[in-house]
Order: C-alpha cells, then sequence, then structure tokens
C-alpha cells in the first residue's frame, strides 16, 4: 500500500527535470555553505525552503492544467489586489514598499504574480483561440501592464522585469508579430530619456556605475568591481570549494543571495561556470520541448512562458554579476539564498510538469 501511494505521487513528476533540479539545488547547498563562511544554520534554513519548494512542486503537479486555467483569473484579480493593498499599506524596508503583513503571515504579493501573470494571459488567449484581434493584445497587454507598474513603483526593478518579460514571451508565442515586439521596443528606447527623469536616484546610480564602476570604487561600483575580481580570479578550474577569497575575506557583499554566482566562479572556475550554465539550459530546454508537444493554447503559452522566464532568471542574474548588466536583484535560479523565489521557481516546474503528465487529457 505504501509502494502504491509513494508511485502515485512521484507519478506526475518529470524524471529528467527532477534530477536536474536536484542537481542544482545540491550545487546551492554546496556553494552557500562557502559562501555563508560554514554557516550551517544557514544551509539548513535553505533545506527547508527546499523542502517546502519541493512540496508546492508535487502539488502543482498533480493538479491538471484545465484547473489551473480556471483558476488563472481569480488569482490574477487577488494578486493585483494585493500589490494595490501594498501600495496602500504595505510594509516599508530598506527604502522599499514590497511586504504586506495577513495575520501572522507576511508575504510578496510580486513574487506571486510572477507565477499567476502567464496563467492568466495564457487563459485569456485559450478562450480566444478561434481568432485573435490587435484588440486581443491590446487587452493582454494592459493586463501586464497593470502589475508591472505597481511592482516597479514600489520600487522593485528586478521583479518588474522579469514580470514584464514574462507577459512578452506570452504576447509572442500566442502570435504577436515580431515586428510590433520590435516597434514596442524602438518606443520604449525613444521613451528613455524621458523615463530616466522618474528613476529614483538609486536606480540611475546604478546605470552610471554600470558604464562605469570605477568612478566609485568604494560606494556604487563596489559590488560590480568585486565580483568581476571574483569571477576572473577563478580562471579556469578555480580555486577549489571553500578556498575562494573574495568571499571569505568579506570582500563581496550579498554573496549568499544575489552575487553568489561570483562566489561560485572563483571557487569552480569556467569549468564549473559551464558545468552550471548547462543544467541550467538544460532544464530551460526540457520546459519548451515540453511546451512544444503541449496539448492547448493555454498549456504551450504556459509552459513556453515559464521556461523563458527561466532563462531570464540566470542571464540577467549571471549578466548582472558579470558587469554587463545593471544590479537589479534578482537571485540565480535554485542556487541563491532564499526561499520566496524558490517556491516561485518550483511552483513552475510543478506546472510544466502537469502540462506534460496531463498532455493527452484536453478538457476546454
Amino acid at each position: 500500500m505504501i509502494r502504491r501511494w509513494l508511485l502515485r505521487i512521484v507519478a506526475p513528476l518529470d524524471p529528467g527535470s527532477c534530477g536536474l533540479i536536484l542537481a542544482l539545488m545540491a550545487v546551492g547547498l554546496g556553494v552557500l555553505y562557502s559562501a555563508s563562511g560554514r554557516d550551517l544554520m544557514t544551509v539548513a534554513g535553505q533545506a527547508r525552503s527546499m523542502a517546502v519548494a519541493l512540496a508546492a512542486m508535487c502539488l502543482l503537479a498533480h493538479l491538471p492544467p484545465h484547473q489551473l486555467m480556471r483558476l488563472a483569473t481569480p488569482a490574477y484579480v487577488f494578486g493585483l489586489l494585493l500589490l494595490v493593498a501594498v501600495a496602500l499599506g504595505g510594509e516599508v524596508s530598506h527604502g522599499a514598499r514590497r511586504w504586506l503583513h495577513l495575520g501572522p503571515v507576511r508575504i510578496q504579493p510580486s513574487e506571486f504574480m510572477k507565477l499567476v501573470l502567464p496563467l492568466a494571459l495564457a487563459s485569456w488567449f485559450q478562450h480566444r483561440e478561434q481568432g485573435l484581434s490587435l484588440r486581443d493584445f491590446t487587452v493582454a497587454l494592459l493586463l501586464f501592464v497593470v502589475p508591472v507598474g505597481l511592482i516597479a513603483r514600489q520600487p522593485d526593478l528586478g521583479t518588474a522585469m522579469l514580470i514584464a518579460s514574462s507577459g512578452c514571451y506570452v504576447l509572442f508565442l500566442a502570435g504577436l508579430s515580431w515586428r510590433v515586439l520590435a516597434a514596442c521596443a524602438a518606443g520604449l528606447g525613444a521613451a528613455l530619456p524621458v523615463a530616466w527623469g522618474f528613476l529614483h536616484d538609486y536606480q540611475r546610480q546604478r546605470v552610471l556605475t554600470l558604464l562605469d564602476p570605477s568612478q566609485d570604487p568604494l560606494g556604487a561600483g563596489y559590488h560590480i568591481i568585486q565580483s568581476t575580481i571574483a569571477v576572473g580570479s577563478g580562471g579556469v578550474l578555480g580555486k577549489g570549494w571553500l578556498h575562494g577569497t573574495q568571499a571569505h575575506l568579506d570582500f563581496l557583499p550579498e554573496r549568499t543571495t544575489d552575487f553568489i554566482f561570483a562566489v561560485f566562479g572563483e571557487e569552480f572556475g569556467m569549468a564549473g561556470e559551464i558545468v552550471l550554465l548547462l543544467l541550467l539550459m538544460s532544464l530551460v530546454l526540457r520546459g519548451l520541448d515540453i511546451a512544444s508537444q503541449a496539448s492547448s493554447v493555454f498549456n504551450r503559452l504556459a509552459a513556453g512562458a515559464i521556461s523563458l522566464t527561466l532563462f531570464t532568471y540566470m542571464f540577467v542574474n549571471m549578466g548582472m554579476v558579470a558587469g554587463i548588466l545593471p544590479v537589479v536583484g534578482v537571485p540565480l535560479p535554485f542556487v541563491s539564498y532564499g526561499g520566496t523565489s524558490l517556491i516561485t521557481l518550483l511552483a513552475g516546474q510543478g506546472i510544466l510538469m502537469s502540462i506534460r503528465h496531463h498532455r493527452t487529457l484536453v478538457k476546454r
């Protein structure tokens, strides 16, 4: 009976994806142990977050996609209300209003919206698959512009960028011409001088620091300078696990979260970075393969957006650490310390596994 019960639990799980996820999380715990100064309490806390996130992944993997589609719109409305509540009376921490207290629970609604928005947009296009018009795309654009605007106002530029990218992926996969997207990108580029005036001082400083970190080496440019030193000093094979100097001598800031890739690069070198990149890209490609075999518009759009958003996570984090993108506070998937983003990522993987497992069961 126990064996049958276990088989029912693991039946929807994709062995390939699970293997990649477990490998990435094992790497994450190993690097976190080094980056935290061998702090077992920090590693244990992350392990507990991983257990909760894996449970969320298993739960969503069992939920059929047609039920996810039914829940998508109410969840989107709920998430939007939470973002409005944050704007009106959320908790202010480090100059940003991002958190909301619901009784004893403290939540960050923007993380919830990362998962809900692509599902809501995919549901919107599923119900209009017979013939899409420009009006349908315009409404879909508004559906993700509103939460992105609320999150950018908190301010949380990194999360706003991730959510905006997931919305753009859905629009593109739904059939919006790349010419239209290119025109929109050109329009945004032309509006940058105007947008500059609306940025916070620290956001402007991040852009200026990206262009020339040496202008403030002990202030705004410190993160980028130290992270590039750490990555470069690793060479081809690295200095060895637990033997990185930038992290252990406290030169590298945020070394367990946003800049953990710099710790990894210093200790495992370019060879280790390539292996980590291959693991992450394999997981992205596995998700895109699931999207290509999806049995409905909703499944295809949701799977494609979740997979490409994972790629955006890794690209932005690695670009930020390498000094080619501004520092926007995006974690390295499955490796950086933090429970909230880990739950969001694994919940997305659970949705992908549900789409794969239920692909022959088409319900509309």
